[in-house]
C-alpha cells in the first residue's frame, strides 16, 4: 500500500502534541542546557505560539500519513511567512516508532513538497539538530542543504 498525506483533526493534533511538546523538552534540556520545567514551558509556549487556532490555524498545513488506514506519521508545515515570503518550513516531521525504516518520513516530505509546489512555494526549510544523524542523512539525500549552522559550547561555571 501507498503512504497518503490526510488533513489532520483537532482530536489528532491534541494527541500528537502531547509527544511533541515532550520530545521539544527533552531536546530542549539536551542540546540547549535548560532546565527539565523550562523546557517543557518553551515547548508548550512555542507550539501554543505557532498554532493559535489549533489546526484550523491559518498557514499551517498539518497532515497526518497514512498507509491504508493504519496512521503512521505526521509532519506540520507552515506556508511562507512576511518574514520568509518564499520559503515553507518544516516544524515537525514524526514517523511513529513501530513504523520507521520503511521510507515513511521520505515519502511524506515528497507529497508536502507536491503540495507546495502545487501553491507555487519555491523553497522548503528545516531545522535539524546536528546529533540527529539519521534525519540529516534523509535531508540531504533529498536535496536539503546546510544554509546556516549555530554551535554552542557549555562553560563550566566552576571555571
Amino acid at each position: 500500500m501507498t503512504l497518503t498525506l490526510t488533513p489532520m483533526t483537532e482530536q489528532e493534533l491534541a494527541r500528537l502534541l502531547v509527544s511533541l511538546e515532550e520530545g521539544y523538552a527533552e531536546d530542549l534540556v539536551v542540546h540547549r542546557g535548560f532546565t527539565p520545567e523550562a523546557a517543557r514551558e518553551r515547548s508548550a509556549s512555542q507550539i501554543r505560539e505557532s498554532l493559535p487556532a489549533g489546526a484550523a490555524t491559518e498557514g499551517a498545513l498539518l497532515r497526518v500519513g497514512r498507509v491504508g488506514d493504519t496512521e503512521v506519521g505526521w509532519i506540520w508545515v507552515t506556508l511562507p511567512t512576511a518574514a520568509a515570503p518564499r520559503q515553507a518550513w518544516i516544524h515537525n516531521i514524526e514517523v511513529h516508532p513501530e513504523h520507521r525504516g520503511r521510507g515513511y518520513a521520505r515519502r511524506m516530505i515528497q507529497l508536502i513538497e507536491a503540495e507546495l509546489a502545487q501553491r507555487e512555494v519555491p523553497e522548503l526549510g528545516l531545522n535539524v539538530f546536528g546529533t540527529n544523524t539519521v534525519a540529516i542523512g534523509l535531508y540531504r539525500s533529498l536535496g536539503f542543504e546546510v544554509t546556516s549552522q549555530q554551535m554552542a559550547k557549555r562553560i563550566d561555571p566552576a571555571g
